[in-house]
C-alpha cells in the first residue's frame, strides 16, 4: 500500500463521531512510531515505512476501525448496508470494490478513481444510487458517510472485496483495522484453506469475530456453528463465533418487529462489539501497535547492523557481501532444492500412516480374537444386541489409544524435519488430531448384522424328533420281526425315542453351530468398515499435519530468502554510495541503532503499564 492509499483509508472524517480510542494514550505511540519511520527512512527501508504509515493511521484514529471480510458469496455487503442502516455495498454484483463508512452528519458518497500519471481524483455520486457508478474505469475504492447511531459510536465499517482479484487491497484493509469479521455462509462448516486464512489473518489483527451469516435459509446453522468452534479451537484460534442472518434483520426493520430483530443474530453481534472491542478500544491498540513496532524494529536492525558492519572496516565489505551472498544462496537452495527435509516430511508421512493403520488393524484384530472366543463359548443369538454395544465401546477405545498414538507420532516428526532447519523458530502449531468423540467416527458404520439363523421352533423341534423316531422305529421293528416280533415293540419304541433325541440334539448343535459362524462372519465385515472409515479419516487428520509442517517450513526459507535478499541490496547500496563519507555514515548508524534499542524499550514499557 502507497502512502497516499494509506492516507485515504481514514480520509473521510465524521467530525461528530465519538472518540473511542483515548488520545493520551495514543500519544506515545504516534511519538514512537514516527521517530521509527524517520530511522526507516535512514536505513532506505521504504516498505518498513509504509508499515509504520499504516500503524500511525490507525493509533490516530480515535475510532474503531472494523473491517469485513470473507468469501465471495457470503453475505459480506449485505451484512454491512444492514449496520450502516443504509445501501453502501453493491450486493449480486460482480462490480467489488472495497468500500469505507463513517459517520456524518449528512449522507454522501465519494467515488476514488485513479487517473493517468498515478493521479487520484475524488469524485462526489449519489449516495441512494452509487452503483452504477462502481462500474467506471478506475475506482479503486468508495467512500461513504451515513447519519446511523452505530457509526456514531466510533466506529468505522470497511468492507473488503471478496474477489480474489484484489487481494492486495484486502490484507491492506486488515492491516490497517482494528477488529476484522470475517463472515461465512452458515451452509458449509470451515475449510481447511478458511482455517488457514482466518489464522494468517490472525496474524496481522489479533481481533477477530467469525460471522456465520445467512443461518434463516440453514436450517442446520447450529451444527455448523459448533463444529467451526472446534475447527478453531483445534486450530489455536480463540476466535468468537456469532450466527447472524442480516436478511432477517433488514425485514425485522421495516416492519419494525423487535422480536424478529434480536432474532436476526445482529443486536447480539452489535453488543458484543461494544463490549469486547470498543469497550476495549485502549488495550487492543497499543498491544498491537506495540507488536507492529517490534516486529519493525527487529527488521529494520539487521538492515542497519549488515551496512554498519560493511562500513566500519572497509576491507570487509566484499567480505560482508559474499557472505551475505551464500546467506541468499543458502535460503533459495532451503525453499527451491530442499531435497533433506522434504525427503525427511514425506518419507516421515508415509512411514506415519502405514504404521497408524498397521497399530488400528492390530488393535481390532486383537478384539476380533477376543470376541470370537466368547462367541464361541456361548450362543451369541442369546445377547447379541448388548454383545454389538459392548463391541462398538471397545472399538472406540481402540480408536482413542490409535488418534493418541498418531499424534505423538506426528509430533516426533515434526521434531525430526525441525532438526534439519536452525534452531530459531522450529516448532510449528501443529493441529491436535485426535477426536474428542472418537465414538463420533463410527456414525457412518452400519451396525453389526442381524443373525438369520435362529432357534428353532416347537414345531420344527416336533418333527425333527418325529424323522429321527420313525427311522429308529423301522429300522429297529424290522430287525426285530426276523424274531416273529411286531414291528412296534418296545425295542423299537425305545430305538426311536434314543434317535429322536439325537436327531434333536444335533439339529440344535448345528444351528448354533451356524449362528457362531454367522456371528464372527458379521464381526470381519464390520471390523473391515471400521478400518476404512478410521482409515480414511486418520490418514485425512495425518495430512493436514504433513500440510501445516510443510507450509511452516516453506515459509522458513522463503523468510530467510527475503531477508538476505534486502539486507544484500542494502548493503551494496551503502558500500556504492557512502564509500567517502563512511565515517559519517556509521556515526548516523550507531545513532539510529542507539535509538532503536531506545525506542522498543519505550514501546515494551507502555504494554507494561
Amino acid at each position: 500500500m502507497t502512502e497516499s492509499e494509506e492516507q485515504g483509508l481514514s480520509a473521510v472524517a465524521g467530525s461528530r463521531a465519538a472518540t473511542v480510542k483515548n488520545p493520551d494514550v495514543m500519544a506515545p505511540l504516534i511519538q514512537i512510531i514516527d521517530e521509527l519511520r524517520d530511522v526507516s527512512r535512514t536505513a532506505s527501508r521504504n516498505d518498513l515505512r509504509g508499515r509504520l504509515g499504516m500503524v500511525r493511521a490507525r493509533v490516530a484514529d480515535t475510532r474503531v476501525r472494523l473491517v469485513v471480510v470473507g468469501p465471495p458469496k457470503s453475505g459480506m455487503s449485505t451484512l454491512v448496508n444492514t449496520m450502516a442502516g443504509a445501501p453502501i455495498s453493491a450486493t449480486d454484483s460482480a462490480i467489488s470494490v472495497p468500500a469505507i463508512v463513517e459517520y456524518g452528519p449528512d449522507a454522501t458518497a465519494t467515488l476514488i478513481r485513479r487517473e493517468g500519471g498515478g493521479r487520484i481524483r475524488r469524485q462526489p455520486v449519489d449516495p441512494l444510487d452509487p452503483a452504477p457508478a462502481l462500474t467506471a474505469k478506475g475506482v479503486i475504492r468508495a467512500d461513504f458517510t451515513q447519519p446511523s447511531p452505530l457509526l456514531a459510536e466510533g466506529i468505522v465499517l470497511m468492507d473488503a472485496p471478496g474477489a480474489t482479484v484484489q487481494e492486495r487491497s484486502t490484507w491492506s484493509m486488515i492491516a490497517a483495522a482494528d477488529a476484522v469479521l470475517y463472515v461465512s455462509d452458515a451452509d458449509t462448516e470451515y475449510s481447511r484453506d478458511q482455517i488457514a486464512h482466518l489464522h494468517r489473518i490472525g496474524q496481522v489483527c489479533p481481533t477477530v469475530i467469525c460471522v456465520l451469516n445467512k443461518i434463516d435459509r440453514n436450517g442446520h446453522w447450529t451444527h455448523v456453528q459448533e463444529r467451526n468452534r472446534e475447527l478453531l479451537d483445534a486450530a489455536g484460534l480463540g476466535f468468537a463465533v456469532a450466527p447472524v442472518s442480516a436478511a432477517i434483520h433488514q425485514e425485522a426493520q421495516q416492519s419494525g418487529d423487535q422480536q424478529r430483530a434480536i432474532e436476526s443474530g445482529l443486536p447480539q453481534l452489535v453488543e458484543h462489539l461494544r463490549e469486547y472491542v470498543v469497550a476495549h478500544a485502549d488495550a487492543t491498540a497499543v498491544k498491537s501497535a506495540v507488536r507492529d513496532i517490534q516486529l519493525v524494529g527487529d527488521h529494520l536492525g539487521v538492515t542497519l547492523r549488515t551496512e554498519a558492519d560493511a562500513l566500519r572496516d572497509p576491507r570487509r565489505r566484499a567480505h560482508v557481501t559474499q557472505q551475505l551472498a551464500t546467506a541468499r544462496d543458502q535460503a533459495d537452495q532451503l525453499r527451491q532444492r530442499t531435497a533433506t527435509w522434504q525427503i525427511t516430511l514425506a518419507d516421515g508421512s508415509t512411514e506415519l500412516m502405514a504404521d497408524i493403520e498397521h497399530d488400528l488393524r492390530h488393535r481390532l484384530r486383537t478384539l476380533v480374537r477376543g470376541a470370537e472366543s466368547e462367541i464361541m463359548r456361548t450362543d451369541p443369538q442369546r445377547r447379541w444386541p448388548e454383545f454389538g454395544a459392548e463391541w462398538e465401546t471397545r472399538s472406540a477405545e481402540a480408536i482413542a489409544e490409535n488418534f493418541e498414538l498418531a499424534n505423538y507420532r506426528a509430533e516426533e516428526l515434526a521434531d525430526q524435519v525441525a532438526a534439519r532447519f536452525p534452531a530459531d523458530h522450529r516448532t510449528p502449531d501443529l493441529p491436535d488430531i485426535r477426536p474428542p468423540y472418537p465414538a463420533e467416527l463410527l456414525e457412518d458404520v452400519a451396525p453389526l448384522e442381524s443373525l438369520q439363523t435362529t432357534r428353532a421352533g416347537a414345531l420344527d423341534q416336533f418333527l425333527s424328533a418325529l424323522r429321527g423316531s420313525y427311522g429308529g422305529i423301522l429300522m429297529v421293528g424290522m430287525a426285530t420281526s426276523l424274531l416273529d416280533m411286531p414291528l412296534v415293540n418296545w425295542y423299537s419304541i425305545g430305538a426311536g425315542l434314543l434317535l429322536g433325541v439325537h436327531v434333536l440334539w444335533e439339529d440344535r448343535r448345528g444351528r448354533k453351530l451356524r449362528r457362531q459362524a454367522e456371528a464372527k462372519a458379521a464381526l470381519a465385515r464390520w471390523m473391515e468398515d471400521v478400518i476404512f472409515q478410521v482409515g480414511k479419516e486418520s490418514r485425512t487428520r495425518l495430512r493436514e499435519v504433513q500440510r501445516v509442517l510443510r507450509d511452516h517450513f516453506t515459509d522458513i526459507a522463503t523468510d530467510a530468502l527475503r531477508a538476505a535478499d534486502e539486507a544484500l541490496r542494502v548493503a551494496e547500496e551503502a558500500g556504492a554510495q557512502y564509500g567517502d563519507r563512511g565515517a559519517e555514515r556509521l556515526a548516523r548508524l550507531d545513532s539510529d541503532m542507539g535509538k532503536l534499542r531506545d525506542l522498543r524499550q519505550q514501546a515494551g514499557s507502555i504494554v507494561a503499564a
